[in-house]
């Protein structure tokens, strides 16, 4: 089995942490394929950013669809471009934010999300709604890194979520921690030893779920609104992006 999994970003730096828990996390004989998006923002951390990252990850998709990828995990917290990554590709494709939330909900019965800035507190804040999981989460909370910070030492990164985290659980009454950063995945296991509770990536738990998928034959619907693009022209900068199929 072949999964793409995309940094919608264009860091690469970020690109090989989220290969690296993709890795982990993937069954023996599950090829990853990690991809950095060849356009747009450094990091991304607002809508604007998530706009205009969408087109560099479905240029990816495309690219994966003529290679023969089995299924797709979008590597942003904010789960840019989904729907559009699922009318563009035969397989499964989950973002980390839909998989790590559910997975959350399975393994506790409240759970908070810890993340970047508090602006991406609220993206958070808009999907848990769009997912119906505003039941299970108690609270996003926001620990004020930037995403680039998250890789520098000076920013004491993993000191500063781990404080964050506690928070959670002394204040919300959390069973378990959701990292809102795919920027994150590396501090996974280290902050479930400490912590004590699931602390859950949502790069490694979309690489299984979509193993899972792909295993038992499932794929995108392509009835309805899933299905695949129409053919039109497109106009512009955007002319090589229009559906050819």
């Amino acid at each position: 089995m072949r999964i793409k999994v995309i940094n919608p970003n264009s860091t690469a730096s970020m690109t090989a942490v989220i290969a690296a828990a993709a890795r982990a996390a993937a069954s023996a004989g599950t090829e990853i394929v990690a991809a950095t998006s060849p356009s747009g923002p450094a990091s991304i951390e607002g809508h604007y950013d998530e706009a205009v990252s969408v087109i560099g990850l479905l240029e990816e998709i495309r690219a994966g669809e003529r290679d023969g990828c089995d299924g797709y995990v979008v590597a942003c917290f904010g789960d840019p471009g989904l729907l559009a990554a699922r009318e563009a590709a035969r397989g499964p494709v989950l973002g980390i934010a839909e998989a790590a939330m559910h997975a959350a909900s399975f393994l506790a019965t409240g759970f908070s999300v810890v993340t970047t800035l508090g602006r991406t507190r609220i993206i958070a804040e808009h999907l848990l709604r769009n997912y119906g999981m505003e039941h299970h989460c108690r609270r996003v909370r926001a620990t004020e890194l930037a995403v680039l910070e998250l890789d520098d030492p000076a920013s004491d990164a993993r000191g500063r979520i781990l404080a964050e985290c506690r928070r959670a659980l002394d204040e919300d009454g959390s069973g378990a921690i959701v990292l809102g950063c795919a920027g994150m995945a590396d501090l996974a296991a280290d902050l479930q030893r400490e912590l004590g509770v699931p602390v859950i990536d949502g790069v490694g738990i979309a690489v299984r779920f979509v193993e899972a998928l792909a295993g038992l034959g499932l794929s995108t619907s392509k009835r309805g609104d899933l299905a695949a693009p129409l053919p039109k022209p497109f106009a512009g900068a955007m002319a090589g992006m229009a559906w050819r199929g």
